[in-house]
């Protein structure tokens, strides 16, 4: 696509996989962005993708990338546990920020974030890509302009045991550094915690876009043959019910959709792994023509049309189509709703939740 006359400088703070694998590559094919630098503490790593993907600025220090005048926003793919904290580094510096989900680790760090946010004025996302599948954002518009009232959702996420040959073979083989900066810690060690801040964000963002505001859940887990399987009962706040699945992993194919039943039609969609670049297989049932309708979705690079969206956000003033700040805090709600409910057994509203997952 020919890139727009005014581009959106973007800093990209990190040069891990996630960089590598997305951001680096979108923000250099998007129409209205460029990469214009990119930071890293780990010397060998930042060299290498300089080299690779050729930004303008090259900056080991996250302060001397901010204080760039010619950087007009950042992009946030490092671990995450330091996404509060240098997401509100970026805002003191006056820079918009498109943060990796999930937001945070804590409700509470969550909800001063957002309140910096909110104080700045400035633009701020979170990469909760799912939003800019075609099939999912057509699935949206649906229930906003043709469904009428929700009845019910059901939203399902279930990784593979053969994930990662998938997506091996889809990404650039990544590159490592000893240097890198890691948490305290293996955030992985806690399979649970990990799998629900890592997936069950993506689940529950696109339960909260299609579905609506959560407010209570009520969750069972069962760890077994290596497996974690949440199942979960929602309530939404238009009065609609639902039902999130989140197992990983299962013995088949990755499977994500959802259905969605509503006054005056229906919704059944399959999402696919978004290394593909492949939109959602979604049909949407509506009683004014009794007909199905089902969008091709031909430019599914998620990864770009979320900095896309971020940029016109940015240049031209644009509503936001992606997850804001607000999005990510309710999702950490909602995650964290979810651990105390497993733990009580319990219905949990999310505006009584504290803590973390």
């Amino acid at each position: 696509m020919e890139k727009e006359s005014r581009l959106l400088r973007v800093g990209v703070l990190g040069c891990g996989p996630i960089a590598q694998f997305a951001h680096f590559d979108a923000c250099r094919k998007a129409r209205n962005a460029e990469l214009y630098a990119i930071c890293d503490l780990a010397d060998d790593l930042r060299t290498r993708m300089a080299a690779i993907h050729q930004p303008r600025a090259v900056y080991a220090d996250f302060a001397q990338m901010l204080a760039d005048p010619n950087v007009d926003a950042v992009i946030i793919a490092v671990a995450d546990q330091y996404h509060v904290p240098l997401s509100i580094q970026a805002i003191r510096a006056g820079k918009p920020v498109l943060v990796e989900k999930p937001l945070g680790a804590t409700v509470e760090e969550c909800a001063e974030l957002a309140a910096l946010v909110h104080q700045s004025g400035l633009v701020f996302q979170v990469g909760t890509n799912r939003r800019f599948d075609p099939g999912v954002a057509f699935a949206q518009r649906f229930i906003q302009d043709e469904i009428g009232g929700l009845i019910a959702l059901k939203a399902w996420y279930c990784d593979s045991t053969y994930r990662y040959t998938m997506t091996d073979n889809l990404q650039p083989i990544p590159i490592q550094s000893q240097q890198a900066r890691r948490p305290g810690g293996n955030p992985k060690a806690d399979r649970q915690r990990y799998l629900m801040l890592t997936h069950g964000s993506h689940l529950v963002d696109t339960a909260r876009y299609l579905g609506g505001a959560l407010i209570a859940v009520r969750a069972r887990l069962v760890h077994q043959y290596e497996s974690f399987c949440w199942f979960i009962e929602t309530e939404f706040e238009n009065g609609a019910l639902g039902h999130l699945e989140l197992t990983i992993p299962v013995r088949g194919d990755f499977e994500e959709g959802f259905r969605i039943y509503g006054e005056f039609g229906s919704i059944n969609g399959r999402v696919y792994l978004p290394w593909y670049h492949k939109a959602s297989e979604v049909e949407c049932f509506s009683t004014k023509d009794r007909q199905y309708h089902r969008p091709l979705g031909e430019d599914s690079y998620t990864y770009k049309l979320q900095i896309e969206s971020f940029a016109d956000a940015i240049l031209h003033g644009k509503p936001q189509a992606g997850a804001d700040v607000d999005d990510g805090y309710a999702a950490m709600r909602a995650m964290a709703a979810i651990a105390r409910s497993v733990d009580s057994g319990e219905r949990v509203l999310l505006s009584e939740v504290t803590g973390g997952v």
